[in-house]
């Protein structure tokens, strides 16, 4: 073996040998006055921040070792993000459920958004705490001079609850034989009330590569751009009426210009009030498009008129096992272009999964399966090796599939309340 790689060897394992005896922290004093014991579960919370702020109880890392499961599901709104907090009693505290809800506006900071969530978190952990032997160290305050808030409604709103967002962005990198530089910007405007939604947005997207090779150089430009609009309408608690109308344009696709307009109709099995936890939606589209190419294409075609439907089935579940996605999508264009009015479809289904199996082990995974014969788009010319190598248009496939599996396993301490941000990790 190297004397370079023996020192480093020996160097790791001194380290470890160490690491026991300069670890030997005090106990918690928190899990020595037998605190609440927490398992937060939150895809996208600022965990650091709620364990800073909160200090009254113990966070755990398995859920099999909390007296309450905090579940937090978010899902965006008209104007912000809606935080619902699931508070699922274990242990001595099982059956002992609660659910609050924390809205945040579209405007507000992330440390405005994560204030206002630690806040919600403290007062529903309130309820259990004050059955624990830290009850007697908690005090209870009333702020009288903050203002109390109350649900807005569109008679004090001055915008109506339209909401808009306008961005801009753009990049450039160079190096010795290469540069690149890429533009964008977007604009979205939308209005969400309980009967009904209504979105636009406008994007657009130009990106050019230039690669000097041997005495000439290749260039590769890729351009897109959409305008979007739905407008959806509540029929009751489980059903949905909306229309949608698209206008895009796609170097990738042989695209000049493309315009649809879809009526639709969707079904879901659960309440829409549900939709945080569970929703199990069936939805029906029927399209009109028309297109503009900018080459012939397969079907000698340089323009087109079309009609298509499609139907979609979407099944989600966020519980405390763990989370799962799965979903279906049929559909074709109604025009023979052979034999069969059946010719040109795409089957494509979809699933995620991820579990909690036992203490500390988890699986997760996720995977796309698609059955394509509906490329009306793709051009009569052959694409070059430039334009295949640079991934400049969108080759023929009859299929297309991904698949990612993955397992994890924790073990060692079960309290989880010490933030060390030393070295940014």
């Amino acid at each position: 073996m190297p004397l370079s790689t023996r020192f480093l060897v020996l160097s790791l394992l001194a380290l470890l040998a160490a690491a026991p005896c300069l670890a030997q922290d005090k106990p918690d004093s928190l899990a020595a006055q037998q605190a609440l014991t927490v398992f937060l579960d939150c895809n996208r919370c600022d965990d650091d921040y709620i364990r800073r702020e909160i200090t009254f109880v113990n966070y755990v890392r398995d859920r099999t070792q909390a007296q309450v499961h905090l579940l937090i599901t978010i899902q965006r709104t008209g104007s912000g993000i809606e935080y619902l907090l699931n508070y699922i009693g274990r242990q001595d505290f099982a059956g002992v459920v609660d659910t609050l809800r924390y809205v945040s506006s579209r405007t507000d900071t992330d440390d405005e958004r994560r204030q206002g969530l630690a806040q919600i978190i403290k007062l529903g952990l309130v309820r259990y705490v004050a059955r624990t032997p830290l009850a007697h160290q908690l005090a209870i305050s009333y702020d009288a001079a903050r203002p109390q808030a109350r649900q807005t409604s569109a008679e004090d709103d001055k915008w109506n609850f339209w909401v808009f967002r306008v961005g801009l962005n753009g990049s450039f990198e160079a190096e010795e034989v290469t540069n690149d530089y890429e533009i964008g910007g977007n604009l979205n405007a939308s209005r969400v009330t309980d009967d009904w939604k209504i979105r636009l947005s406008v994007e657009a997207e130009y990106e050019e590569e230039n690669f000097d090779i041997d005495d000439r150089t290749i260039t590769s430009t890729r351009r897109n751009g959409s305008i979007r609009g739905l407008v959806v309408k509540s029929l009751g608690g489980r059903w949905s009426a909306g229309g949608f109308a698209r206008m895009s344009t796609s170097s990738f696709n042989n695209t000049d210009l493309a315009m649809s307009i879809s009526p639709a109709l969707e079904f879901n099995l659960y309440p829409y009030s549900e939709s945080s936890r569970r929703e199990f939606r069936f939805s029906y589209f029927f399209n009109l498009r028309a297109f503009d190419y900018e080459e012939v294409t397969i079907f000698d075609k340089t323009s087109e008129v079309l009609l298509h439907h499609s139907l979609q089935a979407r099944l989600e579940f966020e519980q405390p096992w763990g989370e799962a996605v799965a979903s279906f999508e049929a559909s074709n264009y109604l025009t023979d272009f052979s034999e069969s009015l059946l010719d040109l479809y795409r089957l494509q289904l979809f699933g995620f999964l991820q579990v909690r199996l036992v203490r500390g082990l988890s699986i997760f995974g996720f995977g796309r399966v698609s059955r394509i014969r509906d490329q009306v788009f793709l051009s009569r010319e052959e694409a070059s090796e430039e334009e295949i190598l640079l991934g400049n248009v969108r080759l023929p496939t009859s299929f297309e599939y991904r698949l990612s599996l993955g397992i994890s396993y924790t073990f060692g301490s079960i309290y989880n309340n010490i933030v060390n941000p030393r070295f940014g990790s």
